[in-house]
């Protein structure tokens, strides 16, 4: 990049590598522990912050009136996630100053000072586990005042989640629960009943079971402090219903916790549209472009006006297209990345369809830098697909494409000037669409967090279904993450 020239032309190859390693989210997180712990030496800080390696480990509260699930959700979570699991009863399981104090007050049968209690959580949550692998705060806080206090501690969860259900099914939860004595696992008697026999034999009945209007108080209790609690952490809280099978619970609750909010960084679109022929992949890249301005790029498009003007690739590729043959892809990624490096492409972003057919080509792609942020499948039967090619004809005065089913000639006299390519024949087509399935496996394959859509929808609704998935970022990937 030279400094010299105005204006400033940003090679694709910064964009990249910001986007890749999210330095922008990178900066802001630094930036917001910096304002929120006020270090004496921010640098040293900053330093030691980045060693710890805990930039994107799961930090979340998980909430919910009594017999809701939480301590099921938690632990499949910090299963799934090796999170670790912090609930008010390990918090004082270690031999410290600080705990030893409050062990003092609960002698006296006292409430713990909520300026012990905030420092409790502090010195738990600084250990190495909670850094390394993140942390589940289960049933904490309970109150807006205890939230507000570990806002004040610089305690930030990136996620909370509040399990909800109606009264009546939580006071029928809790005088059915059951405990598993050796993994301290919670059961039911009609919700959740263990699979082995063995682990229903040894359930226990908890020592304190309430009377239902003890239950009920608690549950009132929850309720007037849960308005506050959601309000404190609207801007990251997720509403979850509880009154259905766990494992539905636990699925929402990942879903949402793998969610990321929507960056403030600056984003340009890179997008490759696969589909087999008749999927709709021209149009849905039409209105992608026309909303979001990207470039709109179909390789066959490019291969023919390269070859209408007076370029020397386009003398090259002429005789193959002019005999129907398939243009070499070293020639294709020329002209491709002669495209894609002009600097509409490179400062609006592109979407790409028609190219790369395979494997091979994607990886020359890649090679090339090129590398698309948002890649979509547009899957249709194979039946569909011919049909919506066999079945369409142009109009050679107006150029307006038509269709016998979806898109019929408005009168006889077009009608009977369509024009119907001869070689969409039935065979042809059905071979081409074998070809593509056969690339697109090992395509879906190069691409892991590549989305499937069903093209066989209403075109506005394909395009809904495109452009949620263009505007939210991609879920998190679990890190393979060394337990020490």
């Amino acid at each position: 990049m030279d400094g010299r020239v105005r204006p400033l032309r940003i090679p694709p190859e910064m964009a990249i590598y910001a986007e890749k390693h999210e330095i922008f989210d990178l900066i802001q997180t630094l930036v917001k522990n910096l304002v929120v712990h006020k270090p004496e030496d921010p640098i040293q800080y900053l330093i030691n912050f980045l060693k710890k390696d805990n930039v994107d480990v799961p930090r979340i509260i998980l909430i919910g009136p009594p017999a809701s699930g939480k301590r099921t959700t938690a632990k499949k979570f910090c299963e799934h996630t090796q999170a670790i699991h912090i609930t008010r009863s390990n918090i004082l399981k270690d031999n410290t100053d600080l705990t030893r104090a409050a062990h003092q007050y609960q002698e006296k049968k006292q409430q713990i000072p909520k300026d012990l209690w905030i420092q409790l959580i502090q010195q738990r949550l600084s250990k190495n586990d909670c850094l390394r692998r993140g942390w589940l705060l289960e049933a904490i806080p309970r109150t807006q005042e205890e939230a507000l206090c570990l806002q004040e501690a610089g305690i930030l969860p990136e996620h909370v989640v509040m399990l909800e259900a109606p009264d009546v099914v939580l006071i029928e939860r809790s005088s059915g629960k059951r405990i598993d004595p050796v993994t301290g696992d919670v059961y039911h008697v009609t919700f959740k009943w263990p699979e082995s026999a063995d682990v229903a034999q040894r359930l226990e009945t908890p020592r304190t079971v309430l009377p239902v209007d003890a239950i009920a108080k608690k549950i009132q209790k929850y309720r007037t402090e849960a308005h506050a609690l959601k309000i404190t952490y609207q801007n990251c809280l997720k509403t979850i219903n509880a009154d259905q099978p766990h494992v539905d619970v636990f699925a929402q609750a990942l879903n949402f916790v793998l969610s990321r909010n929507r960056s403030a960084s600056p984003f340009i679109h890179r997008i490759l549209l696969f589909g087999p022929l008749g999927s709709g992949k021209s149009l849905q890249a039409k209105l992608i472009a026309q909303k979001y301005r990207t470039v709109n790029i179909c390789c066959d498009e490019l291969l023919k006006a390269v070859s209408a003007d007076e370029h020397p690739m386009g003398e090259l590729i002429k005789p193959y297209l002019e005999s129907k043959q398939q243009v070499p892809s070293n020639i294709v990624l020329k002209i491709l990345t002669e495209r894609l490096s002009r600097i509409d492409c490179t400062t609006r972003g592109w979407v790409l369809h028609g190219f790369p057919h395979d494997v091979d080509q994607a990886e020359k792609l890649h090679e090339a830098n090129f590398i698309p942020n948002r890649v979509f499948f547009l899957e249709l039967t194979d039946d569909i697909a011919v049909e919506r090619v066999m079945l369409r004809g142009v109009d050679p005065v107006t150029g307006e494409w038509y269709h016998s089913l979806y898109k019929p000639a408005p009168s006889p006299e077009v009608q009977a000037r369509l024009w119907f390519n001869p070689l969409d024949s039935e065979a042809q087509l059905l071979k081409r669409v074998k070809e593509y399935w056969c690339n697109a496996v090992g395509l879906q394959a190069l691409y892991p967090q590549a989305v499937c859509i069903n093209a066989d929808q209403d075109p506005h609704t394909v395009f809904e279904s495109l452009e949620c998935r263009l505007v939210g970022r991609l879920p998190k990937v679990l890190p393979n993450r060394k337990i020490y």
